[in-house]
């Protein structure tokens, strides 16, 4: 991910994968490191198969039948369609209220290495995120870790510590799920590229954080992309260790519906009681428009409960 005045490309180039034993039957979730690891290839899930899929399809189309003939007045470089109207180019107010850029970004790519080493992560990581909170919400976790990246780098813009340029690139979404990783399964073990170090990802996440804000604050040639992998880290991190937070608060929220939902019934059930009274001691032709109506509304939830 980059986004300093040349087409998007990825700095992230020194990390590879793996011990894969997360991907294993016998792996677990935790804070232990002393468990046997085995070497895998991990079996792809539904929602990391559908983000491969459409990234390279995308990356394919765009370099087979997009040229990059687009000029834009205050960037050097050339754009093809897609980068035109998907990238996350701050370059006036107008770009910057096209939303769906935030997502769409995120589904292009810059050359063969960017895409390569991103969609490496996302392979590798991206199952056992998704086996662990299943696709629906593996997929809104992604797409907001790579938003959050695409939005930080718009306030860099705004308050002018960055230049605007356009920004493309999985590298926020990336980074997030390996902020997540580091979290959740500490236990997975990645080797530095080219050299054959092992280190436990939370290392390798924590050498990126200072990585990346070295280069942000420096403004180095891709201070725009590392504010993204800056941003999608610290979105990944955040969810996961707020989500015992958030429990509480669905769980105090659905208690406070619940206990409302019940009141509400009591009291019903209280009318109906008297509505009834009053139906015994003078007759039907007694009840007011306001209280036959309520009178069928409680006949026709009884009807319902008792059909079900």
């Amino acid at each position: 991910m980059q986004a300093q005045n040349r087409v998007p490309r990825i700095e992230y180039r020194n990390m590879g994968l793996y011990d894969r034993d997360y991907t294993q039957a016998d792996f677990k979730s935790g804070h232990h490191y002393g468990q046997r690891m085995r070497m895998a290839m991990p079996r792809c899930t539904t929602v990391v198969k559908w983000l491969l899929i459409a990234n390279f399809s995308i990356f394919l189309f765009g370099m087979f039948f997009l040229p990059r003939n687009i000029s834009v007045p205050g960037f050097k470089g050339s754009l093809n369609l897609l980068e035109k109207w998907f990238s996350v180019f701050p370059r006036s107010t107008g770009y910057i209220l096209h939303f769906w850029r935030l997502i769409t970004y995120q589904f292009l790519h810059g050359g063969i290495f960017h895409i390569g080493f991103n969609m490496l992560w996302l392979y590798f990581l991206g199952p056992t995120l998704e086996r662990h909170w299943g696709g629906r919400k593996f997929l809104i976790f992604y797409l907001v870790c790579g938003a959050a990246g695409g939005v930080f780098y718009t306030l860099l813009v705004l308050i002018k510590f960055l230049p605007p340029a356009p920004m493309i690139g999985a590298s926020g979404a990336i980074l997030g799920v390996v902020a997540a990783c580091a979290i959740l399964f500490p236990q997975i073990i990645v080797y530095l590229f080219p050299f054959p170090v092992a280190i436990p990802i939370r290392v390798a996440a924590l050498a990126g954080i200072v990585m990346y804000i070295l280069f942000l604050v420096t403004r180095g040639p891709n201070a725009g992309g590392h504010a993204a992998h800056l941003a999608g880290m610290v979105a990944g991190a955040v969810y996961v260790l707020s989500q015992s937070w958030r429990d509480k608060f669905r769980l105090k929220v659905r208690s406070g519906s619940w206990q409302k939902k019940m009141a509400a019934q009591r009291n019903l059930q209280v009318e109906v009681d008297r509505i009834l009274e009053k139906v015994h001691n003078e007759g039907i032709q007694s009840l007011t428009m306001k209280e036959k109506r309520m009178l069928r509304q409680a006949t026709k939830a009884e009807q319902m409960r008792n059909k079900f």
